[in-house]
């Protein structure tokens, strides 16, 4: 490790190696997979730069986002003798593209950065096959869970491709995973008894406020006059590119350097937009949670939420983009209940039934087909595609044959519609659950860092002396009993998860029916809450 640690000062410029990152680096090294849990900032990538180094040969990193990569590779240019990172998506120019692979090739590239969509390619595992890959980094990694947010399809194929690069040892990196959440990551991506990080969700230099309204009118009015006075540069968020086009135009009335950020946006203007905030040419950008993940900016001094978002996970990756500097940071979320019931109403995804009738008649005969030629055959873009796609095979309809799918058993394309839509009753429920949760954290009772940390499956007694909500705290369960992470059974909700437990009530996250809140004193009394064995 004392060369690792010399290796990490001489090429990457890192003086020290932070808690959890020498540990995560060394199990990398020496073969074996690992889940690492650490706030933005925290470090995480500096683990599979630094593990792959060592390592030697190709290090593939799995990136949602192309601004992302940009932005990973441009960081690992800056490090002093770091090796060479290269980009493969399909932004890039063919000669470009050519270069990158010529690089992998070679071997001068120590670093390919792809989106998922792209590692599923067949050509594209083909020609890393032929390379060889030392380690595989899944950045992002709570795009894998539907239990999460910024839920990704494609993420469901790494798993798949994993296993026809050789199986090499894998790392997956979040920032903002709770215990079910990291169930699921370990499941999906297929990691083997991975050795688990968490160095700590806790962020106390930022101020955590919630700013409570009745009037819709009133809200849009305080909200405009906050960011205004606000100093420095900041994120506001929104449900709607409306919101964001209309508070973007608003603010910029008012004197603000602001521009709007969504998925609507041309491609050139969403980059032009990241670039002219992360330079400092604007100072605040208001958008959708198409926004921000991976943003590579210390000095974010607010993050304003107009609307709640629709998980806790959620919200906290927001959150998280304040104050990476480590300097003070506010996260306000401004709230009205009518806001969660509106977002309720939307709740849940019902099965893309045109979809699932073209992709089960076309392989209803039973054979094999590449995925490239279902989408030629159903005429489906891609991304539609393949939500539903994943969704057959996440439920057994369909089964994976190298590059290919086919029926797991003959079926009625209305019988695997039926299938897909009970199971989305079933996702509402959970969805329904978060928001629920989301709620919790805006009407919590006491302290604030207590109810977030809480939800992460860690325990923080409190009050944390930087929240608008710091009297007395519910006592967490000193003793135990009820100590996170516990599986539970109980009479109506089946097995759960124990994820808070608090003087007079215990969160809990069921596998059916998602996150519940149960009376303390009923679920004892009542022995309604069994404790079962893993």
């Amino acid at each position: 490790m004392d060369g690792i640690a010399d290796l990490a000062r001489r090429r990457f410029g890192l003086p020290h190696l932070r808690p959890g990152q020498r540990e995560g680096i060394e199990a990398l090294v020496a073969g074996r997979d690992a889940l690492v849990l650490m706030p933005t900032g925290g470090g995480k990538s500096a683990v599979y730069e630094i593990a792959g180094a060592v390592r030697g040969g190709l290090t593939v990193v799995i990136s949602p986002l192309v601004a992302l990569q940009r932005d990973q590779v441009d960081g690992i240019a800056d490090k002093p003798d770091a090796p060479r990172a290269v980009l493969v998506n399909a932004t890039l120019r063919a000669d470009e593209r050519r270069a990158a692979w010529d690089a992998i090739a070679d071997g001068t590239a120590g670093y390919a950065f792809l989106t998922p969509e792209q590692l599923a390619r067949d050509d594209v595992q083909a020609r890393l096959r032929d390379r060889g890959v030392s380690l595989l980094a899944v950045d992002e990694a709570h795009c894998v869970s539907e239990w999460g947010h910024d839920f990704r399809p494609d993420y469901l194929r790494i798993a798949a491709a994993r296993a026809a690069l050789g199986a090499p040892p894998t790392v997956a990196t979040t920032a903002t995973a709770s215990p079910p959440v990291r169930d699921e990551i370990v499941e999906r991506l297929e990691l083997r008894e991975p050795l688990v990080l968490s160095s700590g969700f806790d962020r106390p230099n930022i101020r955590l406020e919630v700013v409570r309204h009745e009037d819709p009118h009133e809200k849009r009015a305080h909200i405009l006059a906050d960011v205004a006075g606000l100093p420095g540069s900041g994120l506001v968020y929104t449900a709607t590119r409306h919101g964001a086009e209309d508070y973007a135009a608003a603010l910029v009335a008012s004197g603000r350097r602001a521009a709007a950020y969504h998925a609507g946006l041309a491609s050139g203007v969403r980059t032009d937009v990241h670039e002219a905030f992360r330079s400092g040419a604007v100072d605040v950008v208001v958008a959708t949670s198409a926004f921000g993940m991976g943003i590579d900016k210390p000095d974010v001094r607010f993050v304003v939420h107009v609307d709640p978002p629709e998980s806790v996970d959620s919200y906290y990756q927001e959150i998280g983009r304040g104050g990476r500097d480590g300097a003070p940071a506010v996260a306000r979320l401004h709230f009205r209940p009518e806001d969660l019931a509106v977002a309720a109403f939307h709740a849940g995804r019902r099965a893309d039934e045109e979809v699932v009738m073209a992709l089960v008649a076309a392989v209803a005969d039973g054979s094999a087909r590449p995925t490239a030629e279902l989408e030629a055959a159903t005429g489906i873009p891609h991304r539609r595609l393949a939500r539903t796609l994943a969704e057959l095979l996440e439920r057994g309809v369909l089964r994976e044959e190298g590059a290919d799918v086919r029926l797991t058993a003959p079926i009625a394309a209305a019988d695997a519609v039926g299938l897909l839509a009970r199971h989305a009753v079933s996702e509402e429920h959970v969805q329904r659950s978060r928001l629920a949760m989301m709620r919790g954290y805006a009407e919590a009772r006491g302290c604030r860092r207590h109810h977030l940390l809480g939800y992460f499956g860690e325990e923080f007694a409190g009050p944390c002396g930087n929240c608008d909500a710091d009297e007395a705290v519910p006592i967490a369960d000193a003793g135990g009993t009820w100590a996170p992470g516990l599986a539970v059974e109980h009479p109506v909700f089946g097995r759960g998860l124990v994820i808070e437990a608090e003087a007079d009530r215990i969160t809990v996250f069921f596998e059916r029916d998602g996150y519940k809140v149960v009376s303390r004193a009923a679920a004892e009394e009542h022995r309604l809450l069994q404790a079962v064995a893993e």
